[in-house]
């Protein structure tokens, strides 16, 4: 059983696919309190966390881990990926809140994902 969480170090995915998601999000808001951090929206944050572990668990069901393995190739950490995939999806969440004319809004996240790079998230070219 998990009993703490850090994002630059890969969960066990049988250990979190184990924890149910408010567990979950009670790891990764302990860890951010831990770490000092002072996050305007820290529920947002954590389910934002949440999201992109549990896509990542996931494997090859959706492109996310393969995404993070390549922004990690890139030169960011996990964590830096972690966030920089999150940015991607909470953009993808608003603009379907939105009503955005996208038929199928988990494609055009996948395409966003696909064209996000560490040099675009370090430069804030999003």
């Amino acid at each position: 059983m998990m009993d703490a969480y850090d994002p630059l170090t890969p969960p066990s995915i049988a250990d979190w696919i184990e924890l149910d998601e408010s567990e979950r999000l009670d790891l990764v808001l302990a860890y951010h309190r831990r770490q000092g951090d002072d996050l305007p929206s820290p529920d947002v944050h954590a389910v934002a966390h949440v999201i992109v572990e549990n896509q990542v668990a996931l494997a090859d069901e959706t492109p996310v881990a393969s995404v993070m393995e390549r922004l990690m190739l890139e030169g960011l950490d996990r964590h830096e990926a972690i966030h920089a995939i999150g940015y991607v999806l909470m953009g993808a969440l608003h603009g379907a809140a939105q009503g955005d004319n996208e038929a199928d809004p988990t494609s055009a996240y996948y395409r966003e994902l696909m064209q996000l790079t560490a040099k675009k998230w370090l430069n804030q070219e999003l």
